[in-house]
């Protein structure tokens, strides 16, 4: 792993003080754009997927991110030397592509024995009356939980053309949709995670929906709404339906 960059003086951290971006994945829905590109570098509303993330990781005064790459490393590598305001930590996955749970494994001789933001790059979103990730934090209670997911409802959500992933309970636990059923909330790409659930976790490549299953039955998976807009930046078309999305918003 290399390290890049040094972190800015910032206000004291209330919330996690280092998170991990996953930016090693092969954007295979993208193409064309990605022929030449990695995902994390398309803009959206003109702004990288990666600095959109970095930006909120910024606003809940992260101080570390350890991100990986693999497809177009290289490119990742030379656009992360503009960022000075984040201590950033490349994990490098070149040789082998670990998927989300081998990814974050691999990380975690960097990421150490506190709770952690998790940040996917390929979605983000138009922010409420509060910072997403200041609202987490807020609600993050290590005693309750392993891991607690930002979740956008199906209703603001831009992009996602899917059934749903989750219910919720009044408490905020979550289950996960049934089979045949539709689900009123979607993964919006963020997460607090205790480092703890991947204790047992096997080496290589892995999804990260083990460590979501193993909460979920254990009643320590929780959800947050997300307040405001999601925007999931999947395929070319929907590069543009979130740039109209944004403009709406700010209009």
């Amino acid at each position: 792993m290399q390290e890049t960059n040094i972190i800015a003086h910032r206000p004291p951290n209330t919330g996690p003080k280092k998170a991990m971006l996953l930016a090693a994945g092969l954007g295979k829905r993208m193409r064309p754009i990605t022929d030449k590109i990695p995902k994390p570098l398309v803009k959206v509303y003109g702004k990288t997927l990666l600095d959109h993330g970095l930006d909120a990781l910024v606003k809940a005064n992260v101080e570390e991110v350890i991100i990986n790459v693999h497809y177009h490393a290289d490119q990742i590598e030379n656009h992360l030397t503009k960022r000075k305001d984040l201590k950033i930590i490349i994990s490098d996955e070149r040789k082998e592509l670990l998927d989300s749970g081998g990814g974050i494994a691999n990380a975690l001789p960097h990421l150490g024995q506190d709770p952690f933001y998790l940040i996917n790059a390929d979605s983000f979103w138009v922010e409420g009356y509060c910072p997403n990730l200041n609202r987490m934090a807020e609600f993050w209670n290590r005693d309750e939980m392993d891991i607690m997911l930002l979740l956008a409802s199906m209703a603001n959500a831009v992009g996602f053309g899917s059934k749903g992933d989750f219910s919720m309970d009044a408490d905020g636990r979550l289950m996960r949709r049934g089979e045949k059923k539709i689900a009123p909330f979607a993964y919006a790409g963020a997460a607090i995670i205790n480092p703890a659930v991947f204790d047992d976790a096997p080496s290589g490549a892995f999804t990260l929906n083990k460590q979501f299953d193993a909460a979920l039955e254990q009643e320590r998976l929780f959800g947050l709404r997300l307040e405001g807009l999601w925007l999931h930046v999947g395929t070319p078309d929907s590069i543009h339906e979130a740039e109209d999305a944004i403009a709406k918003s700010a209009a």
